[in-house]
């Protein structure tokens, strides 16, 4: 069967696992399952997630161009809004819960540390790119634009990786891992680039 037979039944199910990490998250808060440092387990958990959800809507492009099956695309809306919730999540944990909208500590923090620095700077560039993901933005913009825009999702990608990386204190195994696993997504996205850049200039030469 092919995909697009079954995408409308595909993307309620997507969308419920992409609700479960945030499900035993609150589950775990209700039922005092929480670590001894609750606010730092919902900033590390609801970070994390937010990557890996980022990372994965980085790789529908790249499995949709490897097995053909272009509905794929119809699940990356979704995936990139899911990230943009659970880095909310890890961004108004840290302003509400661990900093009580404390400006003065807050600015401090941006400024002294740099993975707070990074961490910011890949929110508040995501924002735009959640805001702009309606198809009436992307009207508005024209897909010129829009598609300049969204580019900044792979930055955003690296910020949040170094962010992980020099966030952690001792093991720096998930960051590499992460951080591994967007290599690969770029590279394929540079490869990918050059070949087509090249196919272009040898064509014109063998008519």
């Amino acid at each position: 069967m092919k995909l697009n037979s079954w995408i409308k039944w595909l993307k309620p199910a997507v969308f419920l696992i992409c609700l479960l990490p945030f499900s035993y998250l609150i589950y775990r808060a209700f039922s005092g399952q929480l670590d001894a440092e609750p606010v730092k387990d919902i900033t590390g958990v609801s970070g994390q997630w937010g990557l890996r959800f980022l990372l994965v809507t980085l790789s529908v492009t790249p499995l949709r161009q490897l097995t053909g099956l272009n509905d794929l695309v119809r699940l990356r809306r979704m995936l990139g809004l899911f990230a943009f919730f659970y880095l909310s999540l890890h961004f108004l944990t840290y302003l509400v819960l661990d900093q009580f909208f404390a400006w003065d500590f807050i600015i401090e923090d941006i400024v002294d540390r740099p993975y707070i620095l990074l961490g910011f700077t890949a929110f508040v560039c995501l924002a735009p790119l959640a805001i702009t993901s309606t198809n009436g933005m992307l009207r508005w913009l024209g897909g010129r634009r829009w598609k300049k825009l969204h580019r900044l999702v792979y930055l955003i990608a690296v910020l949040g990786v170094l962010h992980y990386f020099l966030g952690v204190k001792a093991d720096i195994s998930k960051p590499v891992i992460y951080g591994s696993i967007l290599a690969i997504l770029l590279g394929y996205r540079w490869v990918r680039s050059q070949r087509s850049r090249w196919n272009k200039i040898i064509q014109p030469s063998l008519r």
